[in-house]
C-alpha cells in the first residue's frame, strides 16, 4: 500500500503509523501521565508531545528543508512546504479513556493541499487522500454521502467549550438544524475523525468553529477528495483563517449555509 503512494504520503503514513503505536502504548496506563493544562479545558500530556517528536523526526529525515506547525512544539522552518501536525487529536478523550482520537498530518505546499493522513490506531484505520488521486480509508476509496436535504441526515459537529464568544450563536445553529428533522447531531470529540467519517459517509455534514489547522487540514482534503466541499460559514474559501467550518456534499452544503447564516454576526462571517 505504502509503495504505491507519492513520496510525501509515503513519509506522513509511516510517521502516523509510528505514532499510533506510541498512543497505543500508553493509552491503558493514562492515570500515570503527566498533563498539563494550556487553557480553559485544554490539555497536552507527555504522549501529545512524544508522538509530535516522533513525527517531526521522520519528516525532518525525509525532508529536511520543509517547514513544520505542529500543535505542541508550533511553526518551524522556511518553505512554500509545510507539514500540518496534530499528534494526538482528542487528546480529553484520551485522557479520560475515551477511544475516540487520531493522529492528523497534512502537507501544504503554497497554499494548496497535496497530501492528508488520518489514523485512528484503536480501531487501525487509516484515511489517506492526495490532491487529484481521491480518498481511502486502509487502500478502498471512500465518496462522500449523496443526501441533498436536511431531513434525515446525520451531522457532527463540535461544541465550543473552550471559547464561550460565539456559543448563544452556535447553540442557535444548533437547534435549527434540529428543527430540520435531522436523524441527529454528534459530537465524537476527534475533529480529524469527524472529517475522516464525513468523507467515508459516515456522517452527511459536519460544521464547528474555532478549529486550529492541525484539527482538520488533513481531514478537509478528505473530504474535498471524497467529493465535498469545506467552507467557512458564508460559503467561502477563509475557512484556515478562523477554523470556522462547513462541510459535506455540495447539495446539501446549501442547505447547512441556509441554516446557519441568520446566526451570523460581522465578527463570525467565516
Amino acid at each position: 500500500m505504502v509503495r504505491a503512494m507519492q513520496p510525501m504520503l509515503n513519509i506522513a503514513v509511516r510517521a502516523a503509523l509510528s505514532a499510533g503505536k506510541i498512543l497505543t502504548r500508553y493509552f491503558e496506563h493514562t492515570d500515570s501521565l503527566k498533563v498539563d493544562s494550556k487553557g480553559r479545558n485544554d490539555f497536552v500530556s507527555e504522549v501529545d508531545r512524544t508522538a509530535e517528536q516522533e513525527i517531526i523526526q521522520i519528516i525532518r529525515k525525509a525532508y529536511p528543508d520543509h517547514a513544520i506547525l505542529a500543535e505542541e512544539s508550533g511553526a518551524s522552518g522556511d518553505s512554500h512546504t509545510s507539514w500540518i501536525i496534530d499528534p494526538l487529536d482528542g487528546t480529553t478523550n484520551y485522557l479520560f479513556g475515551v477511544p475516540q482520537f487520531s493522529v492528523s498530518i497534512a502537507v501544504k505546499q503554497s497554499g494548496n493541499l497535496l497530501a492528508g493522513v488520518v489514523y485512528d490506531p484503536l480501531r487501525n484505520e487509516l484515511f489517506t487522500a492526495s490532491r487529484g488521486r481521491g480518498a481511502q480509508l486502509n487502500d478502498r476509496r471512500i465518496r462522500i454521502n449523496k443526501k441533498d436535504r436536511l431531513n434525515g441526515a446525520l451531522i457532527g459537529t463540535g461544541i465550543p467549550y473552550r471559547d464561550h464568544r460565539y456559543l448563544d450563536a452556535y447553540t442557535d445553529m444548533m437547534k435549527d438544524f434540529i428543527r430540520s428533522d435531522i436523524a441527529g447531531i454528534r459530537r465524537p470529540g476527534s475533529a480529524a475523525l469527524d472529517f475522516s467519517w464525513l468523507a467515508a459517509g459516515r456522517f452527511d455534514g459536519f460544521w464547528e468553529l474555532g478549529l486550529a489547522p492541525w484539527d482538520f487540514a488533513a481531514g478537509a482534503l478528505l473530504v474535498r477528495e471524497a467529493g465535498g466541499v469545506v467552507t467557512d460559514l458564508a460559503g467561502g474559501e477563509r475557512y484556515f483563517d478562523r477554523g470556522n467550518v462547513v462541510a459535506a456534499n455540495p447539495r446539501l452544503q446549501t442547505h447547512m449555509l441556509r441554516t446557519i447564516q441568520p446566526h451570523l454576526s460581522d465578527s463570525l462571517s467565516y
